[in-house]
This record gives structure tokens, sequence and C-alpha cells, in this order.
């Protein structure tokens, strides 16, 4: 190994070191009830009207087909 990678190796690692050792503890996460959010499968929301990306309004009537409807949230990455 040359001299210069050798050194630039070990100046990576001790910086990487001393961030480690600095860096604040990653805080504790409380658990979510996620029985308490929203409606559970097999519940019936509520009717709601909600535009889409192109403007045509949607209602819980409109979307339902013979066997219930699957409604997915997606938020996008590029808000």
């Amino acid at each position: 190994m040359s001299r210069k990678l050798m050194v630039a190796v070990m100046a990576t690692s001790m910086v990487g070191l001393t961030w480690m050792a600095c860096a604040p503890s990653t805080p504790t996460r409380t658990r979510v009830d996620v029985s308490a959010l929203g409606p559970q499968v097999g519940e019936q929301v509520p009717d709601f009207s909600l535009p889409d990306q192109n403007g045509k309004i949607w209602t819980r009537q409109s979307i339902m087909g013979p066997n219930g409807a699957m409604l997915v949230f997606v938020r996008s990455a590029n808000w």
C-alpha cells in the first residue's frame, strides 16, 4: 500500500470513529397502537369525496365494486 493511501485510510478511520463516539444516541421510539388509527380491516369507512390528480371527484360509492374496495393512500416522495 502506498504511504499516501495508508494515511488517507487512517485519517478516514479516525474521523469515522470520532464521529461515532460523539454522535448523539438514537432516541427511543414510542410504540404506536395501530388499532387506534383510522378504520380497521373489514370496517366500513365513512362517506367521502376526493379529487384525483386530474381533478375528477371520486366518492366512496363510485369506487365500490361487488366485493367492496381497497383504498391505498400513497405519499409521493417528490412533493
